[in-house]
């Protein structure tokens, strides 16, 4: 039997292909007229059902269901026709007798052929499943998230990256910031201006701290000191705050910023600058990477390079203890906001708990429960202390039994400066690869706050911090683009998804 050309083999693959193809448009258009029917019915459906859903997000979650059944369904007609493409190849294949390598191909070369054909479009049927349910399902996550988390303002103005950040505990409420242009900064919550700029370091300023009650800052520096300084700032005039959920994206200007050689002038430059500190801490022979004032301000915690945690009388800078122990470099430290304890984290992998409630003797305790650095170790309200890692994870300890963690989150990326919220306990995650999530304390995710390349961070986020006291923006997050972001982060919604 004479064998078929490869031309006029193609042809007629090519018609067959243009005939599957029309006969699968037909029925896609014929599918989506019936869908679109069943979807009416189903809205008709929803004020008659009792649920606790809001309708537009119940509404929501239908169009999306809708969506993923037209995939399974395209996917369903496209897999028929490939298997009808296949039946006529094996049956051509069989009558025409077609040789490879110039000998007949018996029954089991052609049944391990088909056998083959057939797992690689099941391979390509899996890959196109896979694809577009995971883009479904990613843009269900992402309306979610703009729900629930979004911003409300950025803080612009430092010549390089944001390391730290924290908001005062007593009025006036500022946002202040600890930037590796050797300063900090102090800004205006509401409006996003900088009042003001402290430039009394000769190193990066590595960390930022409020004291309790008083109008003062405690900030750790890369030239291996701490310094205190006092501040006043005159809150400006706050304007109508429109309702940024009643905006589209369109309105919303988060245009990409270039990134500029480090050396032009920011808005913190045109501001007035504190130059000379009121107490300066030197005693440390390395980079102080962090600090934090003891309950009651009385005391300060410093935390270096040095390997060692140095614990200072406020009012006469006088060293007090100095806490070593750790094999390498600490990379944080944190105070508890009630009690005098202090936990310090390493680049050795643990953390370190140390107890200062009698004044006559400070106990430790090493906590051995990473496999990389401890980026950083915090207390909350309660009894229990959260650890973020290099690892990749982060652990719920409890105080009183901290033998092994009573949750753990695993996450894609390193981990940096965690924070928890007081009231919610509510865990906040930077993250090296620019993402920040949201987890509870048991370990459930909550939500990622939206990212994308018109908003968000655009480098490392390096820190987070809540500010539970102001109802609109509760959670601010910083990172190496240099800038701040204050978030609305609409708690109730979010634990009632949850």
């Amino acid at each position: 039997m004479p064998v078929e050309s490869g031309s006029s083999a193609a042809a007629r693959h090519t018609k067959q292909k243009r005939k599957s193809h029309s006969l699968s448009i037909r029925r896609s258009n014929s599918t989506d007229q019936e869908q679109r029917t069943v979807t009416g019915m189903q809205r008709e459906m929803l004020d008659g059902q009792d649920s606790k859903l809001p309708l537009s997000l119940r509404s929501n979650l239908l169009d999306l269901f809708g969506q993923i059944e037209r995939e399974f369904e395209n996917l369903y007609i496209e897999n028929l026709e490939l298997r009808r493409e296949i039946d006529t190849l094996n049956e051509r294949l069989v009558s025409e007798g077609q040789t490879i390598d110039g000998g007949e191909l018996s029954k089991g070369a052609l049944k391990a052929k088909a056998s083959h054909s057939t797992s690689q479009l099941s391979q390509k049927l899996m890959t196109t499943y896979k694809a577009s349910t995971s883009k479904i399902v990613s843009s269900f996550k992402a309306t979610t998230s703009r729900a629930v988390c979004q911003i409300l303002r950025e803080y612009v103005g430092h010549r390089d990256g944001i390391w730290d950040l924290a908001v005062t505990r007593n009025s006036p409420v500022v946002l202040g910031t600890a930037s590796a242009d050797h300063s900090a900064a102090l800004w205006s919550i509401e409006t996003g201006k900088c009042l003001l700029r402290y430039a009394g370091h000769a190193g990066s300023v590595n960390s930022i701290k409020f004291h309790p009650t008083e109008q003062m800052a405690l900030t750790a520096s890369g030239d291996q000191t701490a310094h205190i300084w006092r501040y006043m700032v005159q809150l400006p005039v706050i304007p109508p705050l429109a309702d940024i959920s009643a905006l589209c994206d369109d309105e919303l200007d988060f245009s990409d910023r270039e990134d500029g050689d480090g050396d032009g002038e920011g808005p913190c430059s045109e501001v007035p600058t504190i130059r000379v500190a009121t107490t300066t801490l030197k005693s440390h022979q390395g980079v102080v990477i962090a600090a934090d004032w003891l309950v009651g301000g009385k005391q300060v915690v410093t935390a270096s390079w040095d390997r060692a945690a140095n614990l200072y009388e406020v009012e006469t800078s006088e060293l007090v203890h100095t806490l070593t122990g750790h094999d390498q470099e600490l990379t944080h430290c944190c105070t508890h906001p009630s009690q005098r304890l202090v936990v310090t984290s390493s680049r050795d992998t643990t953390f370190r708990l140390w107890d200062f409630r009698d004044p006559s003797i400070h106990s430790v305790n090493v906590f051995q429960g990473h496999t990389d650095t401890v980026t950083s170790a915090v207390f909350t309200v309660g009894d229990n202390v959260v650890s973020g890692s290099d690892d990749r994870t982060v652990k719920v300890w409890d105080l009183k039994n901290m033998r092994s963690p009573i949750a753990t989150i695993r996450t894609d990326s390193a981990v940096n400066r965690i924070s928890v919220s007081a009231n919610q306990r509510i865990i906040a995650l930077p993250h090296d690869n620019r993402q920040v999530r949201l987890f509870d304390m048991t370990g459930v995710r909550l939500a990622r706050l939206p990212r994308s390349n018109r908003q968000g961070h655009r480098r490392m986020v390096c820190c987070s911090v809540w500010n539970e006291e102001n109802a609109s923006c509760n959670l601010f997050t910083c990172g190496f683009d240099r800038q701040a972001i204050g978030w609305n982060i609409n708690i109730p919604a979010l634990l009632q998804e949850k």
